[in-house]
């Protein structure tokens, strides 16, 4: 690591670790609430970025994946079936379920590209929920639309995050001890996504995303390797969905709806398809934004116009339409895209590439 990099990580690592109780102070526990989401969003953008940025394989049902993980820690953690299993096992064991799920959804899609893959997957997505919201008769497994309830919160041995605890003097609420544990999650999300890109496997996924065909004529497996791509991403969203559900309490059909996939596609394009640094900025901006939105829009209607003109709901919408439409049109490759997305689509670094290669043909 550049030596110049250290104290810049070490301000990050500090600001970070303080963001919580800055927030508390200056926004309110509410706000800590939204950044302990913004966590999550961002480990299943991340997740998405394996099947998407990387492999480029376009996934509109990867909510789905988020769902099975949660629903497991829900009926494994709940009075629903009278099983309170520890947190150590049934996190990983819905990690676990979602890959399976994952490579479920790859297998009979691997000849599918583009618009024809997105369908097929927006279709898996809405059969789980579908499922998910039927499956009260004539067995009652998930309670169907009224949701799981009663939801165990996270728990090491006798320590239990859904309360209040003291340490150094210091009081840290249940938000407070939910944003550590994410973010401790997102770093190891980070981490294995940062070996991925690296890594041989990255590699043939990138292949594979530029031209498949070529890839496969150069020997590549692009079965087991998109299958592969699927497996990582969905075991990513299964943890994200069993963090939530010990989080929330409270599991239901309504939170994995189809507008939950494309919100987390919009993180990722918006930020920079293969890009972790633009994936983690798009999911803080598309939490974040909104909020903001929705919180500023009713007041600053009443000091421009003495009233409220229209719904702070309606307008938070609008507004967010009109910001991803001015992002895509002003900066095509994302906000922080990478380094060869960025002169894919950048007319000036395309330039720069044809002259370089007509010099080096003049040369020769």
């Amino acid at each position: 690591m550049n030596l110049k990099h250290k104290p810049l990580l070490a301000a990050l690592a500090i600001a970070l670790l303080l963001l919580p109780f800055a927030t508390d102070a200056m926004l309110g526990r509410g706000w800590v609430r939204i950044a302990d989401f913004a966590l999550l969003y961002i480990m299943l953008a991340l997740g998405l970025n394996i099947v998407v940025g990387y492999a480029g394989l376009l996934d509109l049902g990867y909510v789905a994946f988020f769902a099975v993980g949660a629903y497991n820690y829900a009926l494994l953690s709940s009075p629903q079936f009278g099983l309170h299993w520890p947190f150590w096992v049934v996190l990983p064991l819905g990690a676990l379920l979602a890959c399976c799920f994952g490579v479920l959804l790859g297998a009979p899609t691997l000849k599918l590209r583009g618009d024809y893959l997105a369908i097929v997957t927006l279709g898996f997505g809405e059969i789980i929920r579908i499922f998910l919201n039927n499956l009260n008769a004539p067995v009652n497994i998930t309670n169907g639309p009224q949701g799981i309830s009663m939801i165990d919160p996270i728990r090491a041995g006798e320590f239990s995050m859904g309360g209040e605890h003291q340490l150094f003097g210091l009081a840290f609420p249940a938000t407070h001890l939910h944003y550590y544990l994410f973010l401790l999650f997102t770093l190891l999300v980070i981490f294995v996504s940062r070996r991925l890109e690296g890594s041989r496997i990255g590699r043939a996924w990138m292949a594979i995303r530029e031209d498949e065909v070529a890839a496969e004529a150069m020997g590549l497996n692009t079965r087991n390797i998109k299958l592969l791509a699927f497996a990582m991403g969905a075991t990513f969203g299964g943890l994200s969905g069993g963090l939530f559900a010990g989080f929330q309490g409270f599991v239901s059909p309504e939170s994995f709806s189809l507008m939950e996939s494309i919100m987390i596609l919009c993180m990722v394009v918006l930020g920079g398809m293969g890009n972790i640094g633009g994936v983690i900025l798009g999911g803080v901006l598309l939490v974040l934004l909104p909020e903001a939105l929705r919180n500023g829009a009713g007041p600053m209607q009443q000091a421009l116009f003495g009233k409220t003109l229209v719904d702070p709901e309606s307008l938070r919408m609008l507004m967010f339409g009109l910001a991803l439409i001015a992002v895509m049109l002003l900066r095509p490759a994302g906000l922080w895209p990478s380094t060869q997305r960025r002169r894919e689509l950048s007319p000036d670094e395309m330039i720069s590439h044809q002259e370089q290669d007509t010099v080096y043909d003049n040369s020769k």
